[in-house]
């Protein structure tokens, strides 16, 4: 059976790589669980698991129907904050949407910074992202999809 990319945690699977003495054996065995997905295929993997199709999500997300599908399409890279409502649109939480930016190759949300701060605070509350674009606007932050400085 196919061992799925994500179900070893990734602090057991650190630890394990860090106490083996032959590391080709590691990757060897390890193969199936260090295949890690595309951005694509894991927004339709999360869009299967939840019922959820692309149309709604983009539009949940608050994303322009074009750009959205090809970002779902593999033809558009999104930038960090198109990701991060992406993640609202999907309605996942705090890790999914780590996982989400890490596939994205974009940074993660960093809780030191006022602006990611807020935005874990609603990821981890399950917030809309109406909800949260009213808090970033409340506290005189950059809403997403504005021009945050973060390459995106």
């Amino acid at each position: 059976m196919k061992r799925k990319w994500n179900e070893v945690p990734t602090s057991t699977f650190m630890r394990q790589l860090f106490q083996t003495s032959d590391l080709p054996a590691f990757f060897r065995q390890n193969r199936q669980a260090m295949e890690v997905p595309a951005l694509t295929e894991y927004l339709r993997q999360l869009c299967a698991e939840q019922g959820l199709v692309p149309e709604r999500v983009i539009r949940a997300a608050s994303i322009d129907r074009t750009y959205g599908h090809q970002i779902f399409n593999g033809t558009r890279r999104p930038s960090r904050d198109k990701v991060l409502q992406l993640a609202f649109g999907l309605g996942v939480g705090v890790e999914e949407t780590q996982r989400l930016l890490r596939l994205a190759d974009r940074s993660p949300l960093y809780p030191k910074l006022r602006r990611d701060a807020v935005i874990l605070h609603c990821l981890s509350r399950g917030r809309t992202l109406a909800e949260t674009q009213e808090l970033l606007q409340s506290m005189e932050l950059t809403i997403l999809g504005g021009d945050s400085g973060y390459g995106g």
